[in-house]
């Protein structure tokens, strides 16, 4: 499975590329759509076509995206949710299934503790995809929400699978993380 990171951001937002194939996972690409200092229409088209071309390279099967955090600056996470915005709807354009995360379950997924400096998560990053060299803070933020899918996204699968066989009109159990119906 090919999963595509974002971390989403108004002037730069940061992409990372991984491969799992079992339990490994393989660096694929990492970088940044950097927008020009223009009106805020033209920065949303920037990273919207910046996601859709790396989703034509890249090909990935599903997508990780940071949750906006409310900060104390009500403007500021208004700009950074429509910077989020235009970077799904370029995952939606080119039908790529997106799940989020909040940035305290990117943190704990990666180093272990919510609470995990910018630099803690590049050092994370270098070891659990075995890099060569230190990658920037936004593209090591993006692996990292795309490690964090990896490692979290067959448990939410299993849930909305559970879900969706609760609606349903059978009678399922859990026995030892299966399903018996």
């Amino acid at each position: 499975m090919r999963i595509l990171g974002i971390d989403p951001g108004l002037r730069i937002t940061g992409f990372g590329v991984i491969d799992k194939k079992k339990h490994v996972l393989t660096y694929v690409a990492s970088g940044v759509i950097r927008t020009a200092d223009s009106n805020l229409p033209s920065r949303l088209g920037t990273i919207f076509d910046g996601v859709a071309m790396l989703i034509r390279k890249h090909c990935p099967d599903q997508a990780a995206v940071e949750k906006v955090f409310v900060s104390i600056n009500p403007q500021s996470t208004l700009m950074l949710g429509q910077a989020r915005g235009a970077a799904i709807c370029g995952l939606v354009s080119e039908r790529v299934p997106v799940t989020e995360y909040a940035a305290l379950q990117l943190k704990k997924a990666v180093v272990g503790h919510g609470r995990a400096t910018k630099n803690q998560m590049q050092q994370m990053v270098v070891r659990l995809l075995n890099l060569n060299g230190l990658p920037g803070t936004d593209a090591a933020d993006a692996l990292g929400m795309a490690i964090c899918h990896a490692n979290s996204g067959a448990a939410i699968d299993r849930l909305g699978l559970l879900s969706a066989l609760a609606l349903s009109k059978k009678s399922y159990r859990l026995r030892r993380g299966r399903l018996i119906g």
